[in-house]
C-alpha cells in the first residue's frame, strides 16, 4: 500500500487547478499500484470544488467499486470529509443519472 499526503503540497486546497493536478499525480499511483492511503492528516481546508476536480472526477476514469477498491482515506478533519463526500455523491448522481 502506498501513501498519497496531501500535506506534501499544502494545508489549504481551495482551486480546481491544484484538484486536477494532484488529480493526475493520483491517477499515476493508482495504474501503478494495487491500493492508495489518501492521507489528509495535517490539511485544513478541502473546498467542494478541489473535492469534486481531485477526487471526485476520478469517477471520470473508474467505477465507484474501482475507486473503493484502490484508495482509502485517513485524517480528514470534519469539514474537508463532508467536502469529498459531497463532491462524490453529486459526481456519482450526475453520472449515473447520464447514463439512464
Amino acid at each position: 500500500m502506498i501513501e498519497f499526503r496531501f500535506i506534501d503540497y499544502g494545508t489549504d486546497f481551495g482551486t480546481r487547478d491544484m484538484g486536477q493536478k494532484l488529480r493526475q499525480k493520483l491517477l499515476t499511483l493508482i495504474k501503478d499500484n494495487e491500493r492508495i492511503v489518501l492521507d489528509f492528516t495535517g490539511v485544513n481546508v478541502v473546498s467542494n470544488a478541489f473535492a469534486d476536480e481531485c477526487i471526485a472526477k476520478l469517477l471520470l476514469e473508474m467505477s465507484l467499486d474501482e475507486l473503493k477498491c484502490h484508495t482509502t482515506f485517513r485524517g480528514l478533519n470534519p469539514l474537508a470529509e463532508r467536502s469529498v463526500l459531497v463532491a462524490l455523491q453529486r459526481r456519482y448522481k450526475v453520472l449515473t443519472e447520464s447514463r439512464a
